[in-house]
């Protein structure tokens, strides 16, 4: 059944008053609005200027580069001042949530609209989590700390350790040993030390630089948070720098120090006891000319052109410079492992080092020289000003070994054939996947470009590596989760959102993709115009008597069954402006309209998925009737376009900062309904146990003892902090009060 605009507005509202985690205005800031709008202090509202500042909000929210402003001529008969469905809905919308027809309203009646509004507050939103940290004790912040931080800081210390460990064997070796100090001087100790700490460090900038590692690694959840290959990315920067300094170091120390004295006559017998009875003597250029001093010498100067045309300033000149330039990676390694050959003061171990990480990226980039030759079939697609959307399905002769929430590395030899892009799968059914790509760079540009501006779509082929990386890997451990999750780094939890949904529809049937995606603009849902002047008056005729009150029904309640695969997943999404969701809305689209077909078609029967997505826009906003505008679009949603005007999305944002600590407490009071419910129905049973039942079934009424709940988070460390101080709270609570609900705080990090 269609729901008028008035009677949606009246249960989005009813929505947002219902929502136990947010503060709403107090009377200082409602005061402070309607000063804004009664600059005369005459006691009166004009419902025009009213308009006209929502009309001035959204033109403000949504500039957009790719999106002009819209200018509106008073002069112009054919302008938005005349009626259109667009202005009679506005019409109809503001006036339900005024509550009057009036041109003109009294202060007093219009503030208690605003407070039947139920606007989040912007003064209780600013110290919001920061005074929760501050009242943690120092105990409860140290283990808060650590449960975000712990594994990155013991492996950081491990890979530390390791070089300090063999650079100071080297130097007490080296400065103890007199025969060396005699025939070599400082050079000899200062070159050796940092080749003992260059051992691990060249052994772990490889390892960084392979995905099938961190593929690996991601099987087990606490050895990929001790060794967390998703933040490879910063990790391999600070440890090439590392390299590249210890490589100098041990440069000089030979250079000025080893060679220099090392070739002095005055020194012969000194190094005949080094290198043996009956050496030659050597000059400095024979030093310099032996293959431990030519590689060496060489791989420095390919490793600093290297780390030069890696610097940012090349890479987002041209990103291809970028990639060719990583290929001097192939003879620095062989250089090194011929440096390392010749074992003229001690053993030579560096190859032992470089031995495992060098396989692991040779086998890996010679599968993505060989992929990229096997090309694949796709079409890509324009979904918005910010998005394309490309979609392949592998052919069978392709192992294709996928989980909900890996990416992939995308080649378009369109574009460059050298050139791998990694992308985070967003849909991925048997083997036909999509991905969504945010064409915010110049390659993505270049790929936006050979897509069919109309829509229909362009066929392109690309190569394809992987499927690599495995997030969350606990995520299905648990039936009832929590996802937190900031900026775009939370792209792997949203692919599995999608594959969820989609293995839901098509086990228990979903909607027709028919009307999956609104080709209408955004900029179609809320279209400015000027209020009329004294010369002009409207050319429509709304009555606020004639139009249907807003409703306020009561939230709606749980679903009365569960099935025994019930699942629940809450998904919160913390960006700070707007225009970071638009660029996911069809995906996240998609996943709330099967949400809304399953709850309409499933009414009576069991629940098998339940996913609330949530997002948060925590721009400050620069007024508080800016903050209060923003809030009244986002809450403006028709029949024609149920999208919000702001976001694109269905599901309703929150303009502000989240309160985890009450989101959580709500969400511990909804599970312990949950389990009343799951005891309830065992009770009804008179439970009864059946030695048969396996599988998910078993797992479930194991599960009415208690409810086991993760919690997935993907952001600042602050964040990470308070959810997991809550998580170990709100464990506690559950077994003071015998419900026995665990909160499992689990942090993941997507580079």
């Amino acid at each position: 059944m269609a729901i008028s605009p008035a009677t949606a507005t009246g249960q989005r509202c009813c929505h947002l008053a219902t929502v136990p985690h947010l503060h709403y205005l107090t009377d200082e800031e409602i005061e402070e609005f309607l000063d804004d709008l009664d600059p005369n202090g005459d006691g009166l509202i004009d419902y025009d200027e009213v308009e006209q500042n929502l009309d001035h909000t959204y033109d403000e929210l949504f500039t957009h580069p790719t999106t002009p402003k819209k200018h509106v001529d008073d002069g112009n008969e054919t302008g938005s001042n005349q009626s259109s469905p667009e202005t009679d809905q506005r019409h109809l919308f503001l006036r339900s949530i005024i509550g009057s027809d009036a041109r003109r309203i009294p202060r007093g009646e219009f503030a208690e609209r605003v407070r039947q509004w139920r606007i989040p507050s912007l003064a209780l939103e600013r110290g919001m989590g920061n005074d929760y940290v501050r009242k943690m004790s120092t105990w409860r912040r140290v283990r808060a700390y650590w449960a975000v931080n712990g594994p990155q800081v013991v492996f950081l210390t491990l890979v530390i350790s390791m070089q300090v460990t063999f650079a100071v064997w080297q130097l007490v070796k080296y400065s103890t040993a007199q025969k060396y100090r005699n025939a070599f001087g400082w050079g000899v100790i200062m070159a050796k030390t940092c080749a003992g700490a260059l051992y691990p460090t060249m052994f772990f900038l490889l390892l960084s630089m392979s995905r099938y590692c961190s593929t690996y690694l991601r099987q087990s959840y606490r050895l990929s948070r001790f060794i967390n290959w998703d933040l490879s990315q910063s990790f391999h920067i600070k440890i090439s720098i590392t390299a590249v300094v210890l490589s100098t170091l041990h440069a000089i120390g030979h250079l000025t120090g080893t060679f220099n004295k090392g070739s002095q006559p005055a020194n012969e017998g000194h190094v005949n006891d080094v290198l043996g009875p009956g050496t030659l003597p050597r000059t400095y250029m024979t030093y310099v000319a032996a293959l431990p001093g030519w590689t060496g010498l060489t791989a420095l100067v390919l490793f600093f052109t290297l780390g030069t045309l890696s610097a940012p300033p090349i890479r987002r000149w041209n990103f291809e410079v970028f990639q060719l330039g990583h290929l001097l990676m192939y003879p620095i390694i062989a250089l090194l492992y011929a440096h390392g050959s010749e074992g003229m003061l001690q053993y030579p171990m560096l190859g032992y080092w470089l031995a495992f990480p060098t396989l692991m990226i040779v086998v890996e980039r010679s599968v993505r020289f060989v992929a990229g030759f096997f090309r694949i079939p796709a079409t890509l697609r324009v979904l918005d000003a910010e998005t394309v959307e490309i979609t392949v399905t592998m052919p069978n002769s392709r192992f294709w070994g996928y989980k909900a929430g890996q990416y992939v590395l995308v080649q378009v030899p369109q574009i460059s054939f050298f050139q791998w892009h990694p992308f985070t799968v967003s849909v991925c059914v048997g083997k036909k996947l999509q991905l969504h790509i945010k064409t915010d760079g110049n390659w993505t540009r270049k790929l936006r470009g050979l897509a069919d501006a109309s829509g229909r779509g362009a066929k392109i082929e690309v190569g394809i590596h992987g499927p690599f990386g495995a997030p969350a890997q606990r995520f299905y451990d648990f039936s009832h989760t929590i996802i937190v999750g900031s900026g775009i780094g939370v792209t792997p939890f949203s692919g599995i959102l999608a594959d969820l949904q989609a293995r839901d529809n098509a086990q228990h049937g979903g909607p027709s993709q028919a009307h999956k995606r609104s080709d209408s603009p955004a900029s179609s849902l809320w279209r400015p115009f000027r209020p009329a002047n004294n010369k002009r008056t409207r050319k429509h005729t709304l009555s606020f008597s004639s139009l249907q009150k807003p409703t306020t029904p009561p939230p709606p309640p749980p679903p009365p069954k569960y099935a025994p695969d019930y699942r629940r997943v809450d998904f919160h999404w913390t960006v700070r402006e707007r225009n970071c969701l638009l660029w996911m809305s069809d995906l996240l689209n998609d996943v709330s309209r099967s949400q809304q077909w399953h709850r309409a078609h499933d009414a009576d029967g069991p629940a098998h998925l339940d996913i609330r997505i949530h997002t948060h826009v925590t721009q400050r906003r620069s007024t508080l009737a800016a903050h209060v505008y923003g809030w009244l679009l986002e809450m403006h949603r028709t029949d024609a376009h149920p999208e919000s005007p702001l976001t694109r999305l269905l599901n309703p944002t929150h303009l502000g900062r989240p309160d985890f600590v009450m989101i959580l407490d709500a969400h511990y009071g909804e599970m312990k309904r949950f389990l009343g419910v799951r005891r309830a129905e065992r009770a009804s049973r008179g439970r009864r146990r059946t030695s048969g039942i396996t599988g998910v079934r078993s797992r479930v009424l194991a599960e009415d003892e208690g409810l086991k709940i993760g919690v997935f988070y993907c952001g600042a460390p602050v964040v990470g902090e308070i959810l997991a101080d809550r998580c170990r709270a709100l464990t506690a609570r559950g077994h003071e009060d015998g419900s026995k609900i665990e909160y499992h705080f689990m942090t993941e990090v997507f580079c």
